[in-house]
């Protein structure tokens, strides 16, 4: 499971390694084993794939990963717990509780964490990414979740073969129609410079960083010619107290100067202060012809990194301290009318949400920007992971989108899913491409949402409720060498 995501990005693997783990519950007999076979998985393979938290110490990898690890602790007891169950009841619930325990751990606590969800490595395979348009990450969840519990019906019995066959029948149709008849973004075409300006002190804090910062990405935007853009991104937190343009004329001026130089949008995103215990995350549009034409601000922010939740009960850590203001959450989606289209953006850690990307292309966005950081993880697989995401959203709203960051790796990101030439990690550069609008409106996926997930959950209900026959246990029995049991 850790090879189907980012470094490996083996994403073919999600359809099977759930095999094993879900053959093996089948067998155990006691309920202390299938509790500690859960824990041992959850722990190993969400542990594995975060290894870059760890960067920030133990006190904010091993709860983040002895939560991920108690939901496949539930997971794993839920479907135990059913084994002996006719064969379709326990198909219908393992996959449901799957993608159950998926909705609830991007949801709680505290916001949730969908990194390792099954659907942005299923949905990420070649052929598969085309067809997120109609069924979104979370209905690749459930196919490749689907398809793992059926094999493992047909490993144990091989009269069990009509689930593998018809769930890969499902795969197969859409990863063909995916392949032939991919999202596209059809409307005009808008020239982007993405100003990757680096950090003077990566994983920490150091004297006049947000001056030092700011002057960087001013310096790289200084080597832009004229006329040769329309658009230019300053990822997260470019811009900081006191180098910023709402608390620094000398920054506003410098960006507008510069806007009205290259005759190009400017989208900034950075952080500003609000009273003494809290501040913003936002970003910032100017004009060439107006300056400031608007602000979209962060919405959701990340838990004990942007905000301490229960500061009170929780001040004896004192890592806690590296996070002395709250931030202020935003309100409804922002979209920026530009020239030829409409622009919609969202601020790092809420990338990875498409229940975050959605809302601002209901708003009417055309094209998007992610704007992100990734400066605290050093050289790690942390901002594959996160593109590894956007690439999979981008795909569900059919949307080119700007993959922004300070330090980690900038991209461009076609509708189709395509991920473009990636500046390196650290990498101080300008980043040159072509993003074009949407103009065909939204798609399946952007309009009706979560169907084949909600489809699971029904699937569930009915599975736990339907009266009858409850025990099914010839499909474990052992076997004698005959072949008679």
């Amino acid at each position: 499971m850790w090879a189907a995501f980012p470094p490996l990005d083996i994403g073919v693997l999600a359809f099977v390694a759930p095999v094993p783990f879900l053959w093996a519950i089948r067998r155990v007999e006691r309920v202390g084993d299938v509790i500690l076979m859960g824990f041992l998985w959850g722990f190993v393979f969400y542990g594995g794939m975060l290894y870059w938290i760890f960067i920030l110490g133990a006190v904010a990898w091993v709860p983040l990963t002895l939560a991920l690890a108690a939901y496949m602790t539930l997971y794993a007891f839920a479907v135990w717990a059913v084994r002996l169950w006719p064969a379709w009841r326990w198909w219908l619930i393992a996959t449901g509780a799957w993608v159950l325990v998926e909705f609830l751990r991007a949801r709680f606590p505290f916001g949730g964490f969908p990194w390792g969800s099954l659907g942005f490595a299923a949905g990420g395979s070649p052929g598969a990414i085309g067809a997120v348009q109609w069924v979104g990450p979370t209905g690749w969840s459930v196919l490749a979740i689907a398809f793992a519990a059926a094999l493992t019906l047909f490993i144990e019995n091989r009269k069990e073969w009509r689930f593998v066959v018809d769930t890969g029948v499902v795969i197969m149709l859409l990863v063909l129609a995916g392949s032939l008849f991919p999202p596209s973004a059809d409307g005009p075409a808008m020239r982007v410079a993405i100003v990757q300006g680096g950090s003077p002190c990566p994983q920490k804090h150091c004297q006049n960083e947000n001056q030092r910062i700011f002057e960087s990405h001013l310096e790289l935007t200084q080597t832009i010619t004229p006329g040769s853009v329309d658009l230019v991104v300053w990822a997260e937190n470019s811009t900081g107290p006191p180098y910023e343009p709402e608390g620094s004329d000398a920054v506003r001026n410098a960006i507008t100067e510069e806007a009205n130089r290259l005759g190009a949008y400017f989208l900034v995103s950075g952080t500003r202060r609000e009273g003494a215990t809290q501040f913003r995350n936002v970003n910032i549009l100017f004009s060439p012809d107006v300056g400031k034409v608007g602000e979209y601000g962060k919405s959701h922010p990340v838990p004990f990194g942007e905000y301490v939740p229960l500061r009170s009960l929780l001040g004896f850590i004192p890592q806690l301290d590296q996070v002395p203001r709250d931030m202020v959450r935003g309100g409804e989606p922002v979209v920026f009318p530009l020239d030829d289209g409409i622009l919609g953006s969202v601020i790092s850690f809420e990338g990875a949400f498409i229940r975050s990307i959605r809302p601002v292309v209901d708003a009417g966005a055309e094209v998007l920007v992610v704007a992100s950081n990734e400066s605290s993880y050093g050289v790690s697989a942390a901002s594959d992971q996160l593109i590894g995401m956007t690439r999979v959203n981008a795909a569900a709203v059919g949307q080119d989108l700007v993959h922004a960051a300070i330090t980690g790796r900038s991209t461009f990101i076609t509708a189709d899913g395509t991920v473009g030439e990636r500046t390196g990690l650290f990498e101080e550069t300008v980043l040159f491409g072509t993003v074009q609008y949407r103009t065909a409106g939204p798609t399946f996926y952007s309009r009706f949402g979560d169907l084949l997930l909600y489809a699971a959950f029904v699937g569930l209900v009915i599975a736990v409720a339907w009266p009858g026959e409850s025990r099914n246990v010839d499909s474990l029995r052992p076997r004698s060498r005959s072949g008679s049991a």
